[in-house]
């Protein structure tokens, strides 16, 4: 009941906190029999919580023995169906065997029920996939051998790839790979297990490369972050998966070009350079200079927003009256109760889903008592403050985009010499990459 709960208590904060959420192939997350579900870990909590909100069934988790440091927590998150575990780097927790942790694993399993795992152990927000622990691979094994081979586990892998991991308003990309049976590396297994675990790993490493948007250094993840932001970055802003797509293709290029033609990678990187600055110093996005200057088709693409932002200056005031106070006590809050980055996106969702509220109702008891209500208008009201409190946060992303076209218009008109540099750049760089 309470899993029940808190997981559409969760769900609705999600939804609320994140602007697309886009999953592809979640029908391999359904499997009759048991499924253990691995993924890589860039956002800590905000991942086991996507993952339970797109899985139908109820799913059970390892989580961290720390969380699990007192009765209470014991008690609560065992009725989240956690399952703790003590890892090396924290030492063990009072209360917490491994041991029987891995004794719940293998019955959950038995159970025909899912099991969540991350192999990398530790969640940090970057896109390369770290080393994969090998435990993963042992209850899989242990469980599937307990069954001689009968249990007809699942491994499926998914990869979740963020456009800004804490950014509120900002995009998910969860992309579900087939998955794979455990059973024929019972054999080995039976033989030697150590070494059965190790090719195993190894295996689902391949699974989780096929979903995920990786890269192999943070050097690498930064140029390849800067080349879609200069290259892609209208696209990547308007839909999550083409961005994934095309980190994607970025990275082959790049890796391409460093066995077959490694000199060209100076030049890539000074391309690169030299057009992030110009466009920094413009405050500008490079993306837009693709687009040819018409005057007409362009003052009429100009005037619609204009036309937009003054209609819908009211409902702007509205919400952001209406939801100034919660946010600027979490903009407080927040700096004081997170030192991990990983975190400030659950935290920041738990946080909110309790000031808003409060805030909401309190405001409308205010109006009330000094204006009474009926109570059609009291649900008009209270619906009223949260859907023109997201209003407000999108006109914000209006104004940007006025801002953002009257630059143009002025960068096209006083400083040609500027928007032609930077446009023939980005066409150089497309074309030492073989992108379209």
């Amino acid at each position: 009941m309470l899993y029940c709960l808190l997981k559409l208590f969760i769900g609705i904060g999600m939804r609320l906190y994140y602007r697309e959420i886009r999953v592809k192939n979640n029908a391999y997350l359904k499997h009759d029999g048991p499924m253990i579900i691995i993924a890589n870990h860039p956002n800590t909590l905000i991942d086991a919580w996507l993952i339970g909100h797109f899985c139908s069934q109820p799913i059970h988790y390892l989580a961290k023995g720390t969380f699990f440091n007192t009765p209470f927590k014991r008690w609560i998150l065992g009725s989240l169906n956690m399952i703790p575990i003590n890892r090396q780097v924290d030492g063990n927790t009072s209360g917490v065997s491994n041991q029987d942790s891995f004794e719940a694993c293998y019955e959950v399993l038995e159970q025909g029920k899912t099991l969540v795992i991350f192999p990398e152990g530790n969640s940090v927000m970057e896109l390369q996939l770290r080393e994969l622990k090998s435990g993963t691979a042992r209850i899989a094994l242990e469980a599937e051998a307990r069954s001689k081979g009968k249990l007809n586990l699942k491994i499926v892998p998914v990869g979740l790839f963020y456009s800004q991991a804490h950014r509120f308003r900002s995009s998910i990309f969860m992309q579900v790979g087939k998955g794979m049976n455990v059973s024929s590396f019972l054999p080995e297994y039976f033989e030697n297990s150590s070494q059965a675990s190790k090719k195993l790993t190894t295996r689902f490493r391949t699974l989780l490369e096929q979903v995920i948007v990786s890269s192999g250094s943070k050097e690498q993840e930064e140029l390849m972050e800067t080349m879609c932001e200069i290259l892609f970055s209208e696209k990547g802003s308007k839909d999550i998966e083409e961005k994934a797509s095309r980190m994607k293709e970025i990275r082959e290029k790049l890796e391409e070009i460093q066995v077959i033609r490694p000199y060209l990678m100076e030049e890539i990187q000074q391309l690169v350079s030299s057009i992030k600055w110009r466009i920094d110093q413009l405050e500008f996005r490079a993306d837009i200079l693709e687009k040819r200057f018409q005057s007409r088709k362009y003052m009429k693409e100009l005037g619609l927003p204009l036309l937009n932002g003054l209609i819908g200056f009211p409902f702007f005031l509205f919400g952001m009256l209406h939801s100034i106070l919660p946010f600027k006590i979490t903009e407080k809050v927040m700096p004081k109760l997170i030192t991990n980055i990983e975190y400030y996106a659950p935290i920041a969702i738990l946080l909110g889903l309790i000031l808003y509220p409060l805030n909401y109702f309190l405001l409308l008891g205010i109006v009330d008592y000094f204006f009474p209500l009926s109570i059609g208008l009291k649900v008009l009201y209270l619906v009223a403050m949260p859907v023109t409190g997201l209003y407000a946060h999108n006109y914000i992303r209006l104004l940007k985009s006025i801002n953002l076209r009257w630059k143009f218009l002025f960068l096209v008109t006083n400083q040609r010499e500027a928007h032609k540099l930077v446009h023939d750049k980005r066409a150089r760089l497309k074309e030492v990459l073989g992108l379209k």
